[in-house]
């Protein structure tokens, strides 16, 4: 089996330029302002501490996600065994040497950001993956041999995640492989023996989660149990959502975010802020660009002549959606609360810079739809 990739032919950097998805790009752009917007009114209408560096980060990441996009398919189809080991050695530095923040160690502190390796792994899982399955055929994915490696290429990196502890970026990392799977033709019976053994597990797993944890559960289970405590961040979300009605409150006027009722208004809970402020239709209109971006995820997928980039734009677009309705199911109260920041809205660096390295590669994907991939 040969893994070279050729094309009809090469073209040029403003072939490449026309190509990009314009229509895309734009709509990133678009969420990207809500954040700046939202992020702005966290801080009380100050573009510092939060907004400024918003804007400067994605200017810079839109710059990289350009460059990513016009970079040949073939490339990232070579290199996307070191990437994913190289995805895995930070994880590890995480565990020798890492940042503790919160009360997990997750980061490397570079100086002028604090690099998160697992959030950068959920692109990483999805690039193996789509390179592992490319020439997988139906028998190949009934045999269970087979999945024994795309099982390890998703479980190896979940295991040093939830050492961190981040039991959200783990479960994440599980879904979208699971996706994947399913993309490439899974059997059914795959997924019901995968349930069966984690509703097995459970007791097991309740016996190691940390205390916070165990807290974020019960509290998911009878959120009035504590309504002061464990409780506290959960139930004033739903008031703010609640009060922002349907117009909202106006920009600027949310009161549980400017009296700082609202925790984490910057990070996990900022759909709330946003939602307090410009009620049902602001985060309705909110919605439909989020799953605007995810449709033209679909069509760039369905677009692929090849099944490497059939499966890396679906992949990322799952990737993408589940970071959205985890964030949003979260601070509505239909999930227990974890740690999922919402995608270019949310104030932090590699949460940004993961999900623009992913719709560079997306765009590459379209960009070189053409491409062959010899097997």
């Amino acid at each position: 089996m040969s893994s070279s990739i050729s094309l009809k032919h090469e073209q040029s950097l403003l072939e490449r330029l026309a190509n990009l998805n314009w229509v895309l790009f734009l709509l990133i752009t678009a969420i990207a302002c809500v954040g700046f917007t939202a992020l702005y009114s966290a801080a009380g209408g100050s573009a510092s501490p939060w907004a400024a560096k918003h804007m400067t980060r994605f200017a810079v990441a839109a710059f990289g996600m350009i460059i990513i996009a016009i970079i040949d398919i073939k490339w990232w189809y070579r290199f996307t065994w070191p990437l994913y080991f190289l995805g895995f050695f930070l994880l590890l530095v995480v565990e020798i040497m890492g940042h503790v923040g919160m009360g997990a160690q997750r980061w490397i502190d570079l100086g002028f950001i604090k690099l998160q390796p697992s959030e950068l792994m959920k692109i990483v899982v999805v690039m193996a993956l789509a390179r592992y399955f490319h020439t997988a055929t139906l028998d190949d994915m009934r045999r269970i041999p087979y999945l024994v490696i795309p099982l390890l290429i998703v479980l190896a990196p979940v295991g040093l995640v939830l050492l961190q502890p981040d039991l959200g970026t783990s479960l994440m990392i599980i879904m979208a492989g699971a996706a994947m799977f399913f993309m490439a033709g899974a059997s059914i019976w795959l997924y019901i023996g995968g349930a069966v053994g984690v509703a097995a597990l459970i007791p097991v797993a309740w016996h190691f989660m940390r205390d916070y944890q165990k807290q974020r559960v019960l509290t998911f289970l009878d959120p009035e149990r504590d309504p002061l405590g464990a409780g506290y961040h959960i139930t004033q979300s739903k008031i703010a959502l609640g009060s922002g009605g349907v117009e909202g409150k106006g920009f600027l006027e949310g009161t549980q975010s400017r009296l700082n009722f609202l925790p984490e208004k910057q990070t996990d809970f900022i759909f709330t802020l946003w939602a307090e402020e410009f009620g049902l239709f602001g985060g309705g209109m909110l919605l439909i660009l989020f799953g605007l971006v995810f449709m033209y995820g679909l069509w760039i997928s369905v677009r692929g002549r090849q099944n490497y980039m059939r499966y890396l734009a679906l992949g990322l677009s799952v990737n993408f959606s589940l970071y959205v309705f985890i964030n949003i199911a979260m601070v509505m109260g239909l999930i227990p609360v974890v740690g999922a920041p919402l995608p270019l809205i949310s104030y932090g660096g590699t949460s940004m810079l993961a999900a623009m390295i992913g719709f560079g590669l997306m765009m590459s994907c379209s960009i070189h739809q053409h491409t062959k991939v010899s097997r």
